[in-house]
């Protein structure tokens, strides 16, 4: 019961902000519209598209071979896997029709504006779960000197219930 309450009020949260941002959308080609007019502003929306995954495209295949570069350095790839997933998530925005995703999905594609999101979503994802912060420092192989105790291996028998043979008689 109280779990549904939780959920049901998740989906409640969900469904105002896309409201809003819908109506904020609206607002924002309106007003474009409005200053450009109609056709302009759909040009925009279509060469905004086509560049907007034009520079998706090329990010993308940055942040791969920079992700194949640290994995090949044997390094965590923090920055790169962060990279990578706001690239996809700007190549989204920007599939989705409309200006304020445009502008936003604009600004994901480009490295400075893409660094400061990213250090905002490591510190607060690490600030939710404090053992991610730990995970960058281990990234520097401090080896730490231990031995690994094991049972010594038991000699095998036919006594074992697990070990005997089955019939194949029935």
């Amino acid at each position: 019961m109280i779990g549904s309450r939780i959920a049901r009020s998740y989906v409640v949260a969900g469904v105002r902000y896309i409201g809003l941002y819908l109506l904020a959308e609206l607002a924002a080609l309106v007003a474009v519209a409005s200053w450009l007019g109609f056709f302009p502003t759909l040009l925009l929306l279509i060469v905004g598209g086509v560049v907007g995954m034009a520079l998706v495209r090329r990010e993308g295949v940055r942040a791969g071979l920079a992700l194949a570069d640290a994995v090949r350095a044997r390094r965590a790839p923090h920055a790169e896997m962060t990279d990578s997933a706001l690239i996809g998530l700007a190549g989204l925005l920007i599939l989705v029709p409309g200006v304020l995703s445009d502008v936003l999905g604009l600004l994901l594609v480009l490295p400075p504006t893409r660094a400061l999101v990213r250090n905002r979503l490591v510190a607060r994802a690490e600030r939710h779960a404090p053992g991610l912060g730990t995970s960058r420092i281990r990234d520097g192989h401090t080896v730490v000197d231990g031995y690994v105790v094991q049972d010594a291996p038991r000699p095998w028998t036919w006594d074992e219930p697990a070990s005997r043979p089955r019939s194949l008689e029935p």
